[in-house]
């Protein structure tokens, strides 16, 4: 398989996942990095001889056809627009922008655009397994989900104010899911929320825990269940149900041993964290990408989905700030 320059910007936590993915791929080489640290590019650029370089430079070389967006959220979208602009197929970490306005005042410019959104969730293994059941109609039509998503632990208070809040840093992913698994557009949704983890997350304007109820124009329900700490893992789980059953999507374990004895059964802890548990689903989302670069293939998941999500976020602020149903 012949190897295709791509460039990667930004070398922070999903930086170094996606750009070591992309390093090692079959499919492409890793050419450049964009980032101004020289400490956090220093050992990837090592590791798979790519040359630190300026955007500009990266962006004007004809030899990259790729470029993976995984800068800080609030340079997401200009990254992303400037190399849809230099005519680069994009990969660009989730959300597109915080800001609804900006993403919907750029829909022009990415109408044409070769733009892949990275929602990992859709490339796990064990929730696909779930959507081909789910369409092979194994329990009969959808009726109802239940996503639970729970972080081990709560993030350092510093990192709340540039996040976005829960609804779209973390709930976005949830979001994604229910528009994926269900199959249609909410309709409706109504979420309640508190904070309950940590007082300091609640100081600076955000909460930690919350519950989303969505409803979609046939009537399907879709319940989110998202906490900042679980006290036991990496909790990443779907439930859905039909007229002729349930499927399940449980918890990845660190290994499949159990122990049995008078004192009763205990196994291996759950993932502790989304690198280890998502790290197939991560995978499989370059393999995705560098089936796109190849132009074998066209983003399964991108601009509209990315727009979507944010709809639905700032949907569950307002019901929250509301204290009742937001009307899609």
């Amino acid at each position: 398989m012949e190897r295709i320059d791509v460039a990667l910007i930004g070398c922070g936590r999903m930086g170094q996942i996606h750009g070591s993915n992309a390093a090692n791929h079959p499919g492409l080489r890793l050419k450049y990095v964009v980032d101004p640290r020289q400490q956090a590019h220093a050992g990837l650029c090592s590791r798979h001889s790519a040359q630190a370089v300026e955007l500009e430079t990266a962006l004007a070389d004809p030899s990259v056809r790729g470029v993976l967006v995984c800068s800080s959220t609030d340079q997401h979208l200009t990254h992303a627009l400037a190399a849809v602009d230099a005519g680069k197929t994009v990969f660009c970490e989730k959300p597109i922008d915080l800001d609804l306005d900006k993403v919907l005042a750029a829909q022009s410019r990415f109408r044409s655009a070769s733009f892949q959104l990275g929602f990992n969730r859709r490339f796990d293994p064990h929730f696909l397994a779930l959507k081909h059941k789910l369409e092979a109609g194994v329990i009969g039509p959808l009726e109802s989900l239940h996503l639970i998503n729970h972080d081990p632990e709560a993030p350092p208070a510093g990192f709340i104010p540039t996040s976005g809040g829960l609804f779209k840093d973390f709930t976005i992913h949830d979001l994604d899911l229910a528009r994926w698994l269900l199959g249609e557009e909410p309709a409706q949704l109504y979420t309640s929320a508190s904070c309950l983890v940590d007082p300091e997350i609640g100081r600076l304007g955000d909460v930690d825990t919350a519950r989303t109820v969505i409803k979609t124009g046939s009537g399907r329900l879709c319940v989110i269940s998202n906490t900042r700490r679980s006290g036991y893992g990496y909790d990443q789980r779907i439930e859905a149900f039909g007229p002729r059953g349930m499927l399940a999507a449980g918890n990845s374990q660190l290994n499949t041993v159990q122990s049995m004895t008078e004192n009763g059964i205990t196994s291996a802890p759950i993932q502790p964290g989304f690198a280890d548990r998502y790290r197939d689903g991560y995978r499989a989302q370059i393999d995705h990408f560098a089936e796109v670069v190849h132009g074998r293939a066209t983003p399964s998941v991108g601009y509209a989905d990315g727009v979507a999500a944010l709809i639905l976020a700032e949907a569950c602020a307002e019901s929250v700030r509301r204290g009742s149903v937001v009307k899609l």
